[in-house]
């Protein structure tokens, strides 16, 4: 069983302590982004920022991991690799588009600030990423699978 790291509840109380509306809001998920360190860490550190404020999870990955979408203005604390959490972010747009459909603002926006940020770059990384998730589980990449496009905002670090 993995243990909550205790940054991620100081982050919270933190949050509470200057946002006391929130007082009686459960402590949110957390989660780190990505499939490997670097970029988890990388990705984090842009969430602080407010560079990175898209992410777009496949809905395979929602449907395998019996999940469901979240919704416009729940809350989320990022943490990096090792689950230090790093900020706390609420979801402000949720549209879901085919793999071959996405544009270039989204591209930008979920470009976590790497690469070009131009929608070539984005579909490359994210093909490689949703194809090794799938693979995990014997299931292939297909280029019509749908994404959900999550907007976000930093609102607390």
């Amino acid at each position: 069983m993995n243990k909550t790291n205790p940054t991620v509840k100081a982050l919270w109380h933190a949050f509470i302590a200057q946002h006391p509306a929130h007082a009686d809001t459960p402590m949110p998920p957390h989660f780190y982004f990505c499939d490997n360190e670097a970029d988890a860490n990388t990705c984090a550190d842009l969430v602080v920022k407010k560079i990175k404020q898209a992410t777009a999870p496949s809905m395979w990955w929602y449907d395998h991991n019996k999940q469901s979408l979240p919704k416009i203005g729940d809350l989320f604390i990022v943490t990096d690799w090792q689950g230090t959490a790093k900020a706390i972010i609420g979801l402000t747009k949720l549209e879901v588009v085919s793999f071959n459909k996405f544009t270039a603002a989204f591209a930008f926006a979920e470009g976590e600030g790497e690469g070009d940020k131009s929608l070539a770059y984005w579909r490359k990384v994210h093909k490689a990423y949703y194809a090794r998730e799938m693979k995990a589980v014997d299931a292939a990449f297909d280029k019509n699978i749908l994404v959900s496009c999550e907007y976000f905002k930093t609102i607390f670090s």
